[in-house]
């Protein structure tokens, strides 16, 4: 596996930041809040929707 990093994108010593969605900070990990805003919206959404949608609760059953 080739890794490759962007120094331009690459912060060092910082005290918090952002990897793959999650927030870490010396408290530990904590969930990004605009990932859950995102994820908010399309549950309203589906919500809405759902009563529209013939065997909804069969196509969206967790496998």
């Amino acid at each position: 596996m080739n890794l490759v990093l962007n120094w331009e994108k690459c912060r060092l010593m910082v005290r918090e930041g952002i990897i793959l969605g999650h927030k870490i900070t010396r408290q530990g990990l904590e969930v990004n809040k605009e990932k859950i805003e995102g994820i908010r919206s399309f549950l309203g959404h589906v919500g809405f929707y759902q009563r529209f949608i013939k065997d909804f609760s069969k196509i969206s059953k967790p496998h």
